[in-house]
C-alpha cells in the first residue's frame, strides 16, 4: 500500500518540479525579451533624430530650389539647378518619412518573426535612403552654392566658373565610387567593405538582437 502512494507523490512532486521549472523559463525568456526590447528602442533613437533632421533639411532645399527655379525662368543653368535641389528637397522628405513611420510602426509585443521581418524592410529602405538622399551630397553641394547665388537680385551672366565644372565632375566621381562600395557592401556585410555611415547601423544592431531571442526562443 505504501510503495503506490510514494509512486504517486513522487510523480506529483515531479509534476509540480517540471511545471516551477516551465515558469522560470518563461519568465527567463519574458525578462530576456524586455531587455533586448529596450536595447533596440535604444538602438533606433538615433535614427528617428536623423530622419528629422533628414525632413528639414528636405524642406530648406525645396525653399532654396523653389526660391532659385522662379528666379530665373530665363536661365537655364540656375532654373535646371533650381529644380533639381527642388526635386532632391522632397525625395528627402519623402524617405525621411517612409524610414521614421516604418521605425515608429515597430510593434515590440507582436511575434519575433514579425518583428525581424520589419525590420530587415526598414533596413533595405534605410540603405536605398542612404544611396539616393545621401551619396548625391558629393553633388549637391555644389549645387545649393549655385542656387543660392540664383537667389541674388543681379542675374550673374558669363561662362560657368570652372572650379564649378571640376567640382561637379568630382562630385560625379564620388557618388557613384560610393554607390560601387554599397553595393560591395550589401554582398558582404561583416567584410571590410560593410558601410558604418550609412544610418543602419542601429537597425543592424536591433535586428542581432531579435535574432537572438528568436535562437534562445527555439533553442
Amino acid at each position: 500500500m505504501d510503495i503506490p502512494m510514494e509512486l504517486d507523490d513522487f510523480k506529483s512532486a515531479w509534476q509540480s518540479l517540471d511545471a516551477r521549472l516551465a515558469r522560470q523559463e518563461q519568465l527567463q525568456l519574458a525578462w530576456l525579451r524586455d531587455r533586448k526590447t529596450h536595447q533596440a528602442r535604444r538602438n533606433l533613437r538615433w535614427l528617428h533624430v536623423g530622419m528629422l533632421l533628414q525632413m528639414l533639411l528636405g524642406l530648406g532645399l525645396i525653399l532654396l530650389g523653389v526660391g532659385c527655379w522662379t528666379h530665373n525662368l530665363h536661365t537655364p543653368g540656375l532654373l535646371a539647378t533650381g529644380i533639381a535641389l527642388h526635386a532632391f528637397g522632397v525625395l528627402h522628405i519623402v524617405f525621411g518619412g517612409l524610414v521614421t513611420g516604418l521605425a515608429a510602426g515597430l510593434d515590440y509585443s507582436a511575434p519575433v518573426l514579425r518583428i525581424q521581418k520589419r525590420l530587415r524592410l526598414l533596413l533595405r529602405v534605410q540603405t536605398l535612403n542612404s544611396n539616393l538622399c545621401g551619396a548625391p551630397w558629393w553633388v549637391l553641394w555644389v549645387l545649393v552654392v549655385i542656387g543660392f547665388a540664383g537667389l541674388s537680385p543681379t542675374h550673374v551672366t558669363g561662362p560657368t566658373p570652372l572650379w564649378i565644372w571640376i567640382s561637379l565632375g568630382i562630385g560625379i566621381l564620388g557618388t557613384v565610387a560610393t554607390w560601387l562600395w554599397a553595393a560591395k557592401a550589401a554582398r558582404k556585410p561583416d567584410s571590410l567593405y560593410a558601410r558604418l555611415d550609412d544610418g543602419t547601423d542601429g537597425i543592424r544592431r536591433s535586428l542581432r538582437l531579435f535574432d537572438e531571442i528568436d535562437m534562445v526562443e527555439h533553442d
